[in-house]
């Protein structure tokens, strides 16, 4: 863990409790729950990599954490803009991952904890990445809303690089994954306290 990578962790830490302190105001109480468990699950996890260094993903809780983000993300969205499907996706929210919490519990050897954490991830990733340039393109929300989706896209990928870390079938080399996590995780905040501000 270099200097440049804990001064980009804090950055995004201070990032992430902006948003939980100031970015969700205003907001129907289970967006707001969802944003402050996503973004806090963020600033712990900065914070934690700052004081432990890289050594901490891998404690089997990163493939738990790494999919309440997107979920919990994803959640606030739908629940937010996308009222007749409000109740649907909680209910395919907490069932995505309750099935990930199992495939980490059990024993499994097959491809099922892989394909269903990939599947999780996709779903909530995609949520995340094209509900805010929809709404933005429909001019249900201004033209800036769209920069969640692209926090949206970089949470998705370094999600799914954690993930598949975690799972044993890394899409990127260890090495390379761990040298440009800090950059990206303050790229996300960036783009979703900028989008959710602006928006």
């Amino acid at each position: 863990m270099t200097i440049l990578n804990r001064i980009l962790l804090l950055l995004t830490g201070l990032l992430a409790a902006y948003q939980i302190a100031v970015g969700i105001d205003g907001l129907a109480t289970l967006p707001i729950m969802a944003y402050t468990i996503a973004f806090g699950i963020l600033l712990v996890a900065a914070l934690l990599l700052i004081i432990l260094g890289f050594e901490v993903l891998d404690s089997p809780i990163v493939v738990i954490a790494s999919t309440a983000i997107p979920l919990c993300l994803s959640l606030g969205l739908v629940w937010e803009h996308f009222a007749p499907y409000r109740r649907l996706y909680l209910a395919i929210a907490i069932a995505g991952f309750l099935a990930v919490l199992a495939t980490r519990l059990l024993p499994l050897r097959n491809r099922l904890p892989v394909v269903l954490l990939a599947t999780v991830h996709g779903i909530a990733g995609l949520i995340i990445f094209l509900l805010p340039i929809l709404l933005s393109l429909a001019g249900q929300a201004r033209p800036a809303f769209s920069l969640v989706g692209v926090g949206g896209a970089l949470i998705g990928a370094g999600g799914l690089l954690l993930a598949l870390l975690k799972a044993g079938k890394p899409l990127l080399s260890h090495e390379t994954i761990l040298k440009v996590l800090p950059g990206l995780l303050l790229l996300m905040m960036a783009a979703f306290v900028a989008g959710f501000a602006l928006g």
